[in-house]
């Protein structure tokens, strides 16, 4: 398939989110990019790409919208299972092994949305390196550009069906019902540390 060609103020559009807020777009496919943003800019009563830049340049606010707009959250608890088992299995016990007895874990999970994948790290680490050592020693760092996405990760609650991939072990040993749902036990949710990622202009 032959790809229209570039958009000259779409590329500039492009560059300016790039200078501007450190997020590079141009790997992403660009019809669905342009249809994102397009989505955005009519939202926002904005006719043109040169238009939509300045609009950007006078109400910072716009970036989040826009990140929003753009980056769609998809994630789950224990999503593409075999890549788990083989980071529970090979890398994690290869990462412990490497470092020093009582030495700090870090761990940064980019692009979190709603958490999920760093409270999957989580509860592997736990298992790894036992209660008592996770606490002492873990720390993990869960970023994104969404806003919304963090705060809901920072709640830690699940609906059972979000619960489907998590075995049934692990399932009850760090989930507590809370109502119709479950809450992630403290200690893990304590040990996360979710944050925005957005870079600010310099």
């Amino acid at each position: 398939m032959i790809e229209d060609p570039p958009i000259p103020e779409f590329e500039r559009l492009l560059d300016y989110l790039r200078d501007s807020r450190g997020f590079d777009f141009t790997g992403y496919k660009r019809a669905t990019l342009q249809r994102r943003v397009a989505k955005r800019m009519v939202q926002a009563g904005i006719k043109d790409h040169a238009g939509y830049r300045e609009y950007l340049r006078l109400h910072p606010e716009e970036f989040g919208i826009l990140f929003n707009t753009i980056l769609i959250n998809v994630t789950s608890y224990f999503r593409d299972r075999p890549a788990w088992d083989y980071l529970q299995s090979e890398i994690l016990p290869g990462i412990i092994a490497s470092k020093a007895r009582g030495e700090p874990i870090r761990v940064w999970s980019a692009g979190v949305a709603s958490g999920e994948e760093a409270y999957s790290v989580a509860m592997l680490l736990s298992e790894v390196l036992g209660p008592s050592d996770y606490r002492e020693r873990a720390k993990i760092y869960a970023t994104d550009v969404d806003e919304d996405a963090l705060t809901q990760a920072r709640q830690g609650k699940a609906d059972e069906s979000d619960l489907a991939e998590v075995p049934a072990n692990l399932r009850a040993k760090y989930f507590e019902p809370e109502g119709d749902r479950y809450v992630l036990r403290g200690e893990l949710r304590r040990s996360s540390a979710i944050v925005l990622a957005q870079r600010q202009r310099r």
